[in-house]
């Protein structure tokens, strides 16, 4: 029996099957455990980093490629949906009846649906400028970008300064990109007005005010020139006042910009000196800036504040530290301290040279004037790389594009800077990835590497691998991504729209006798 057992057991079909299976399995939690002993060693893996949706269409990041690939495949035809018109009292009555009607459709559309996601969605319409605001301006910076001799008054090159707020490209080329290149979910674009929330206004302001006026300049200053006692910047800003004016005049025709007075219509003027000579006439619209200087210096009093407007990050001038850059500068990042860029500035920017000053020849700091070009941009791309804490002090305004060249850099920015006001920050927080110190303190002798030196290791690591999961809140590419600079910004803009409408209404009814208890002139 005991043999005739054994034979049947061994023959059994549940034996070598079986031995096969336990064989699978701990072969499987083996591999598993490998993995995530693996993981466990490494701070940055592709969950840290940027993670585009499909991987099939890779996004460029490069504003002047992809400038490039968008004037060569774009066609400048009219957009046959497009119903803009001149403003009278007829047509923007029948504008304000439409909207009504829409928005109170839109309305008994939600009580019915409460999963409908209608209201989610950002509505904006974006006006068809004529091409010497749009496509003539883009043109004009990509046949004259490499000319870097071009400088501003403190030595900025001009192409320089338009890349690093180019802001207004980025958000109107996804606008009107085809349905089915896009890849955002929070607005879309509509071509009936009365189905807008928000207007896009396509004025390349900062390319106007830095090469258009000068290029038309160079044509006319050999017969201008030889009149004595002219001075050629009083007529350069001539030129530049009358094509504000012209921009001017096109938008405040508009019907749905008189039925507002601008509150819902969106102006891109990122560069603190574009569109500075007319702006009271458009103080009421929403303005994309680069921050809120309170000095009074750039923006009046009574022009700019958080209720209406909206900050957006400077593009930046560095190359993104990828995945393989953050694993592989993470244990080489030797130096405390960096800075690189002028020490000299205005307003609150004179800081800087305090710090120099209480900063130089101190152990592991690296203080450096900055230089212009290729060879000043490597400069600065390397030493933050080599960072631990990158300096991003107030410029002549708060803001700086340092904030965000250290971000994607891998480098923790330490910010000085009392009075700046940061891009999206009803959804980020930026305690989790820059470390803010006052003024008064940080130029307190000593103060401020105790400061740094007292920060643990495990803090630093938090910080640096928060670092690499917010990069692509930084990153503008094309086509727009999820959660990408763009993205949040029709996100925060989402958020306002209920408040312009609440004054628009409000502004359409309100007597002249009234006290205008309402403190804002949004």
């Amino acid at each position: 029996m005991a043999g005739k057992y054994q034979r049947e057991r061994s023959s059994s079909p549940f034996s070598s099957s079986s031995t096969i299976f336990i064989s699978i399995i701990s072969l499987a939690v083996i591999v598993s455990l490998f993995f995530i002993f693996s993981s466990s060693q490494t701070s940055f893996n592709r969950n840290t980093l940027p993670v585009f949706e499909n991987p099939k269409i890779k996004p460029e990041l490069s504003f002047v490629t992809s400038l490039e690939k968008f004037l060569t495949s774009r066609s400048r035809t009219k957009n046959l949906h497009d119903d803009t018109a001149v403003a009278n009292e007829e047509s923007v009555k029948k504008l304000d009846e439409l909207i009504w009607k829409n928005e109170m459709e839109r309305v008994h559309e939600d009580q019915f649906d409460s999963a409908s996601s209608i209201s989610n969605v950002l509505k904006v319409y974006v006006y068809e400028m004529p091409a010497k605001f749009t496509y003539d301006l883009l043109w004009l910076f990509r046949n004259t970008y490499k000319d870097t001799s071009n400088l501003t008054s403190n030595g900025s090159p001009v192409h320089r300064l338009i890349e690093q707020h180019s802001i207004d490209y980025w958000l109107w080329a996804d606008l009107i990109a085809p349905e089915s290149e896009r890849r955002l979910k929070s607005v879309v674009r509509v071509y009936r007005q009365e189905e807008a929330d928000l207007f896009y206004i396509p004025f390349f302001t900062t390319i106007s005010y830095f090469l258009l006026e000068k290029q038309e300049c160079k044509a006319l200053y050999r017969v201008w020139a030889r009149f004595q006692g002219f001075s050629i910047c009083d007529f350069i800003a001539s030129l530049a006042m009358f094509k504000m004016l012209d921009a001017l005049k096109w938008i405040t025709d508009q019907p749905a910009w008189n039925r507002s007075e601008g509150r819902d219509h969106i102006l891109p003027i990122h560069h603190p000196w574009s569109f500075k000579s007319v702006r009271k006439s458009v103080k009421k619209a929403i303005w994309i800036l680069p921050d809120m200087d309170s000095t009074g210096n750039w923006y009046k009093p009574g022009q700019v504040w958080l209720e209406k407007d909206l900050i957006l990050p400077y593009v930046p001038n560095v190359e993104v530290c990828d995945d393989k850059c953050m694993s592989e500068t993470e244990k080489s990042r030797n130096t405390l301290l960096f800075f690189r860029g002028r020490l000299k500035r205005n307003a609150g920017g004179k800081i800087r040279a305090k710090l120099g000053a209480e900063l130089s020849g101190v152990e592991g700091v690296v203080i450096e004037e900055g230089t212009a070009g290729d060879s000043g941009k490597k400069a600065a791309q390397e030493g933050m790389r080599r960072s631990i804490f990158c300096l991003s002090p107030a410029g002549d305004t708060p803001s700086s594009a340092r904030l965000f060249d250290a971000i994607v850099s891998g480098c923790i920015p330490l910010v000085i800077s009392d009075e700046l006001e940061l891009p999206f920050e009803g959804l980020l927080d930026y305690r989790k990835i820059a470390l803010f110190v006052s003024s008064s303190d940080a130029i307190q002798p000593g103060w401020l590497i105790t400061f740094l030196q007292s920060i643990k290791p495990s803090k630093i690591k938090e910080m640096r691998i928060n670092i690499a999961k917010h990069m692509k809140h930084f990153l503008y590419s094309h086509p727009a991504q999820p959660l990408g600079p763009e993205d949040l910004t029709w996100r925060m803009l989402a958020g306002k729209v209920s408040n312009i409408k609440l004054h628009i209404r409000r502004s359409q009814r309100v007597v002249k006798e009234s006290r205008r208890l309402c403190t804002c002139e949004c």
